[in-house]
């Protein structure tokens, strides 16, 4: 199992999860960010510096965003690994 981004991310992309991820497991798309599930290894340490709530242990997921699972395994692959802060997108 692993940690999912899910859809508070989604036009937002704060990345203060990123500087903390011991495994660079994060991946900055056009409008959120993805965990790639083979590299996450469920430290949590991501989890607390999100400051919008939109990560969440896979087993922990609302339902209605159980869709992100695949969608962050899925475009995780095709994305660049994201390791720095950037300011978030704008108005949020």
């Amino acid at each position: 199992m692993a940690h999912i981004v899910a859809e508070p991310c989604f036009n937002c992309k704060y990345t203060d999860c990123v500087v903390v991820c011991p495994v660079e497991c994060f991946y900055e798309g056009e409008a959120m960010l993805f965990i790639n599930p083979d590299e996450c290894i469920d430290c949590e340490a991501c989890v607390p510096e999100c400051p919008v709530e939109a990560i969440f242990h896979e087993d922990n997921l609302p339902e209605n965003w159980k869709e992100y699972v695949q969608l962050n395994k899925d475009m995780a692959p095709i994305y660049p690994v994201i390791t720095e802060k950037k300011e978030p997108l704008a108005g949020k």
